[in-house]
């Protein structure tokens, strides 16, 4: 049965809270017969016939709002797209030495094209990324807490609609679904 990782964009944060119950319901919704939630940020494992991509992201974002009244961006990855991203990680070394400050922010979309240059050039501190064909690798050195990417991105008014998780929470999630 083909498995697929829902990441849903900005929830658990404010007064966007989504419990564990609704991404199940969502998930019910949509047909799946099987479904688990990964901590607070929304993870949603998903187990069921269902052709996935674009379809299941729309699918999803209309059942939340139905369910919910919450409008909101869900980026999904089958298990077989979550392992490219793991084997593609261009910073192996650092995930092995800091897992948690290596990310993986998860398009909507591929980066347009001419904006890889210009997030490189927001870049004020010491983080690096690389751009996946639906992914940004980043790689914090220091710490996400004390980084200004995010601000320095929004001010280049290209920052990638995606959301991003930890390389631990990557690994974990993967082997949840066998990736």
């Amino acid at each position: 049965m083909p498995a697929f990782v829902a990441f849903p964009r900005s929830i658990n944060t404010g007064k966007r809270k989504v419990l564990k119950e609704d991404l199940l319901g969502i998930a019910e919704d949509t047909g799946f017969a099987e479904a688990k939630t990964y901590l607070a940020s929304g993870n949603l494992l998903l187990w069921g016939d269902h052709a996935g991509g674009e379809a299941l992201e729309t699918a999803l974002e209309d059942a939340l709002e139905e369910r919910m009244g919450l409008r909101t961006d869900f980026m999904v990855r089958s298990s077989a797209d979550l392992r490219c991203t793991i084997d593609a990680n261009p910073f192996k070394t650092e995930a092995e030495d800091h897992p948690s400050h290596v990310i993986v922010n998860f398009l909507k979309t591929p980066l347009p094209p001419g904006d890889e240059a210009i997030l490189r050039e927001a870049i004020t501190g010491p983080e690096r990324f690389a751009v996946g064909p639906r992914e940004l690798y980043i790689d914090f050195p220091i710490s996400m807490a004390d980084s200004a990417l995010d601000r320095d991105w929004k001010k280049s008014k290209r920052a990638p609609v995606g959301t991003t998780r930890n390389w631990n929470t990557v690994l974990k999630l993967a082997d949840m679904v066998g990736a």
